[in-house]
């Protein structure tokens, strides 16, 4: 019995040989981004960098036009237990590697302009560690087959159904132990079967997690690569890729269950030599009673000044609660030299978070009222479940004594303002291009239809302006900190007009050491383009290439629409993305309407006028099938 055994299981060996050796002998992985090979060989696809992504291809393409079947198996050991970063994938792309991929809910696949393009031909089987809604993900621990973008086909809970009595074994995907997945490919009965399962199980499990009656022949050329890729986030995560099987069929693979590796755990930062010796000294100083004493009313005077205070009104908002004491060690006290900006709200401070190096951004805002508070709370739970690329997250809040503390993302590359009005900063501040002004622009416009017509709620900004828009570490603008007092839609739209004339012309509203009628920005570009010389009013560093011109025509003439007094002729958000994406075009009497309206005064109108101006406001854009900058 023993010798069948040992037959038996050096048959799997070479089958497991001959598996490995129908994809690799004609290639090799090739690694991108933050992937590494380890000591083992195994492939390590993130670090401890957070906001960094891994990739691993195969530099040989296979001919995926045929049945398939792959196995692998894979680890992800997080930062911290029970708390994950973001996942990884399997991925099969038409290219050897993803070039110009996103960490973070990207998965180091895709990124924001190309993720959901039909162009894209990318299969990917992802294993995600983070609930993302606006990608529609089920929770965070999960499986999903994703074609061509991060939002799944289909998606179930990370599990597997046993094969002896069919019930559903739930598996964490940040356990830090070795898992395997395997997909198979019927060319013929056109099914995907997706299976996750412990590496300990000596048989992979009968009923698929996943399966995907679809025809993929569509997505694939002749020659398609495969290859895995992972991302961290706020915090991090090490994504391992152990081993592969594939073959050219797609019977189950079998696996070599002899040697299943215990990985380390996550890094943990080491103390140095001179922390260490305090702590010894403040051990041994305790044994004398005087010291002892005194260094307990220290630290009771201490815990006194950065304790908070809980209140009945607060419980409900308890996940989304910092501590004070957190907020107080991250900004090192509150000093001064974390300042990142003042304004008659209070102060903003940078700080980071404890153990896991997370940058933060502090708001502090007095609010000593007891009238309003819960509204108050409310307000901050609603805008806390905010999710939008192009808007900056509020992660948290604390509350204490008089102050109200909101904790948001951090932003490297600071606020909007800081690229314009050269003459008032650093000389060698980097200008932005028309590419990157026209892209912050649209990401403005992406973030404020979000507020006013996506979301479930109707949110109005009220405070938009350029030091109000944050640029992220990939030059991505981020609409900064709302306000919640009352307001309209319409004066968003107004704000938003002033904003992006401010980023084409690159000055402020108001400038008094220009020429009178150059003082006031929104007049002068009116009075330019009655003269034909609209591109007077543009930075000089952009108008010059002569490519960009219509798209700088369009955003001059829309902005001039959306900072118009008369609020009836302002264009929704709607409208506003339509006609930066091409697929709307300004009208030909624009200008006639826009000078019309300025020179009836503010409160008289003629018939004619307002008949011009309703029909307006009732949209009379036309869909585009010509360049931008009517």
């Amino acid at each position: 019995m023993c010798r069948e055994l040992k037959v038996l299981q050096i048959l799997r060996v070479l089958f497991f040989t001959l598996s490995l050796f129908t994809y690799y002998s004609n290639g090799k992985l090739i690694p991108e981004g933050a992937a590494v090979f380890d000591s083992s060989g195994f492939a390590v696809l993130t670090n401890t960098t957070k906001h960094s992504y891994g990739q691993v291809f195969n530099d040989y393409p296979f001919n995926p036009n045929q049945n398939f079947s792959f196995n692998f198996f894979f680890a992800i050991v997080p930062e911290h237990n029970h708390q994950g970063s973001h996942g990884m994938a399997f991925v099969i792309s038409p290219t050897r590697g993803l070039p110009g991929a996103s960490s973070d809910q990207y998965l180091g696949i895709f990124n924001e302009p190309n993720n959901g393009n039909t162009s894209n031909n990318v299969i990917a089987i992802e294993l995600d560690i983070h609930k993302d809604e606006e990608f529609g993900d089920i929770d965070d621990n999960h499986v999903g087959i994703n074609i061509n973008g991060l939002r799944s086909v289909v998606s179930a809970s990370a599990g597997y159904y046993d094969s002896n009595d069919g019930s559903f074994k739930n598996l964490s995907l940040i356990s830090g132990k070795v898992m395997s997945l395997s997909l198979v490919y019927s060319l013929i009965d056109k099914q995907l079967n997706v299976t996750l399962s412990s590496a300990e199980l000596s048989v992979p499990p009968l009923k698929p997690l996943l399966s995907l009656n679809r025809d993929l022949s569509p997505y694939f050329s002749d020659s398609m690569y495969f290859g895995f890729t992972a991302s961290t986030g706020y915090t991090g995560a090490l994504h391992y890729m152990l081993v592969m099987f594939g073959s050219g069929d797609t019977g189950s693979l079998e696996r070599d269950l002899n040697a299943i590796p215990i990985l380390p755990p996550y890094p943990k930062k080491s103390f140095d030599g001179t922390r260490t010796v305090l702590a010894v000294c403040l051990a041994v100083s305790v044994i004398a009673v005087f010291i002892a004493s005194w260094i307990g009313f220290v630290f009771y005077l201490r815990h006194k000044k950065v304790q908070g205070v809980l209140e009945e009104w607060e419980i409900q908002y308890g996940p989304h609660r910092f501590a004070y004491k957190e907020l107080f060690n991250a900004t090192k006290g509150f000093k001064d030299k974390k300042i990142l900006g003042r304004g008659g709200f209070g102060q903003v401070y940078r700080g980071t978070l404890s153990g896991s190096d997370v940058d933060i951004a502090v708001k502090r805002i007095s609010h000593g009222s007891s009238q309003g508070k819960s509204e108050f709370l409310a307000e901050i739970s609603t805008i806390g479940r905010l999710r939008h690329p192009n808007l900056v997250r509020l992660l948290g809040y604390c509350r204490h004594k008089e102050d109200l503390f909101l904790v948001y993302d951090f932003m490297p590359n600071g606020s909007l303002d800081k690229y314009l009005n050269h003459s008032n900063t650093n000389e060698n501040q980097e200008r932005l291009s028309w590419d990157q002004r026209f892209k912050i622009i649209k990401d403005v416009a992406s973030a404020l239809l979000y507020l006013h017509q996506e979301w479930v709620q109707i949110i109005i900004h009220r405070d938009i302006k350029p030091a109000n828009i944050l640029i992220d570490h990939e030059m991505n603008a981020r609409l900064g900190i709302l306000d919640w007092r009352s307001s309209t839609t319409s004066t968003d739209v107004y704000a938003f007009g002033l904003v992006i004339l401010e980023v084409v012309c690159g000055r402020r509203l108001i400038e008094r050491r220009q020429a009178k009628n150059e003082e006031v920005l929104v007049d002068w570009i009116l009075e330019l383009w009655e003269n034909g010389k609209i591109f007077d009013a543009v930075e000089e560093s952009i108008v010059q290439v002569e490519q960009n011109r219509g798209e700088i025509e369009l955003v001059l003439k829309l902005g001039v629409l959306c900072s118009h007094q008369a609020e009836s002729i302002r264009p929704d958000m709607s409208t506003v993305m339509g006609l930066l994406n091409g697929v709307l075009q300004l009208p030909d009497n624009l200008l006639d309407v826009v000078r019309a309206e300025n020179l009836r005064g503010r409160h008289e109108i003629s018939v004619e006028v307002l008949l011009d101006i309703y029909s307006l406001s009732r949209l009379t854009f036309t869909h585009s099938s010509t360049s931008l900058g009517r």
